[in-house]
C-alpha cells in the first residue's frame, strides 16, 4: 500500500491506497473555522494547526494497519504550496520512510489535481483500470481551485502538458475575492454559489444577466485565464449602488458574476478540445469543481463533443491525500526516492509543467 500525506495549505491530510482495491482510508482534518474569521489562510496558524494535527492522523493509519502493515511507500505534497506547510509533511513523510525502510514518492499537488477525476473510475474496477483509461486518453484536464486554473493534456503515455493557466487571481481567488467585496465570508465561493441558487424571486435561482461583468477571454488563439479585471468590475459596480440597493440585488449579482466566472472556464477548455485535441475525456478537478453551475456548463460542452465528462468526486476536489496517493501510483514522473536523498525538499513554487 501506499501511505500519502498532504499538508499543502489549510487541510491535513492522510491516505492509504492499495492497487488491487483503491483508497482503503482516508482522514482530512480542515482548518476552515480557525481562517475564516481572518477573511483567509494566514499561513503562520495553518503551520501551527498542522504540527498539532498530522501525527495523531498519523495513529490513526498506524491502528488501522496494525503498525504500518502491509506499507510499501510514502508519497507526500512536495509542492506547490505553503513553505511551513510543505516542511511538516515532507518531513513526516521523510521520518515515516526511515522507520519503515521504504521509499519517499513527492507529488506535484497539482498532478495530484489532474488525476483525482480517475479514482472513481479505478475503484470501480481496478484490474481493468489499465485499459480503460487508455480508451480514455488524450485528456483535457481542467483544474479549477483557489489557487490555481489550468488547462493541461494528459497524453497517451501519461505525460502532462500545461495548455494554459491565468495569468492573475485563479477562479476560486476570483470568487472568493467577490464574496469578500460584497462582505460575505470565507470561503466565498460556496457562498456566491447558494445566494445565486437562493436569492432571486420567490427563493428561487437569481439572474444570471442582471449585471454585465467582463469574461476575460482575449483572442481566440490565447487559452490563458485573467480573472483580475473581473473583480475590479464589481467593485465599481457596487460603488454605484447604494447599500440598500446591493442587498437587494445580492442573489442577482452573485449570480451574474459567477456565471463570468464559469463562461471564461467553458469558453477556453471548449476552444482547447477544438484546437489543440483531439481529446477522448474531458476532466474537471480542484475545490471550484464542486460548482454545480461549472459542472453542468461544462457537461453539456462534452455532450456536444460526444465524450464523457470525467469530474473528481467531491472529496477529492479539495485537498487531499487520496490524490496524491493515486498520482504516486498512477503517474510515471513520481519517482520512489530514498528519504536521505538529495534534493528531496520543498517546492513552494512549484509548476505543473516542471520537472
Amino acid at each position: 500500500m501506499i501511505l500519502a500525506l498532504e499538508t499543502s495549505c489549510d487541510e491535513s491530510a492522510v491516505a492509504l491506497f492499495d492497487p488491487e482495491q483503491g483508497l482503503v482510508a482516508e482522514w482530512v482534518h480542515s482548518q476552515i473555522e480557525i481562517h475564516e474569521r481572518h477573511g483567509g489562510v494566514v499561513p503562520d496558524l495553518a503551520t501551527r494547526e498542522h504540527l498539532r494535527t498530522v501525527e495523531p492522523l498519523l495513529g490513526r493509519t498506524r491502528e488501522m494497519t496494525a503498525g504500518f502493515a502491509g506499507v510499501t511507500d510514502i508519497a507526500v505534497t512536495q509542492g506547490p504550496g505553503l513553505a511551513g506547510c510543505l516542511a511538516i509533511g515532507l518531513a513526516s513523510a521523510k521520518a515515516l520512510a526511515q522507520a519503515l525502510a521504504c521509499p519517499v514518492k513527492g507529488v506535484n499537488h497539482l498532478r495530484g489535481h489532474v488525476w483525482s477525476p480517475f479514482i472513481g473510475l479505478h475503484a470501480s474496477g481496478p484490474g481493468a483500470f489499465a485499459m480503460r483509461i487508455e480508451a480514455l486518453l488524450p485528456h483535457l484536464a481542467l483544474v479549477v481551485s483557489g489557487g490555481n486554473t489550468l488547462l493541461a493534456r494528459l497524453a497517451e503515455d501519461r505525460s502532462i502538458t500545461v495548455l494554459a493557466s491565468t495569468r492573475d487571481d485563479a477562479a476560486g481567488e476570483a470568487l472568493d475575492k467577490g464574496a469578500k467585496l460584497l462582505g460575505l465570508g470565507y470561503p466565498g465561493g460556496p457562498i456566491v454559489e447558494r445566494l445565486a441558487a437562493t436569492r432571486g424571486p420567490g427563493g428561487g435561482p437569481a439572474r444570471a444577466d442582471a449585471f454585465e461583468f467582463p469574461r476575460g477571454l482575449g483572442p481566440r488563439a490565447e487559452l490563458d485565464f485573467s480573472f483580475s479585471g473581473l473583480k475590479t468590475a464589481l467593485r465599481y459596480q457596487l460603488e454605484k449602488m447604494s447599500p440598500a440597493e446591493v442587498e437587494a440585488g445580492l442573489g442577482d449579482i452573485c449570480a451574474s458574476y459567477q456565471q463570468a466566472v464559469v463562461d471564461a472556464l467553458v469558453r477556453k477548455a471548449g476552444i482547447a478540445l477544438e484546437t489543440r485535441g483531439p481529446f477522448r475525456s474531458i476532466g474537471l478537478s480542484g475545490g471550484v469543481a464542486n460548482n454545480r453551475v461549472l459542472r453542468s456548463a461544462l457537461g453539456a460542452v462534452a455532450a456536444r463533443r460526444r465524450i464523457p465528462l470525467l469530474a473528481a468526486e467531491p472529496r477529492h476536489t479539495g485537498d487531499n491525500a487520496g490524490m496524491i496517493a493515486f498520482a504516486a501510483w498512477a503517474d510515471p514522473g513520481v519517482q520512489a526516492r530514498a528519504p536521505e536523498a538529495e534534493g528531496l525538499e520543498i517546492q513552494p513554487g512549484w509548476e505543473l509543467g516542471q520537472a
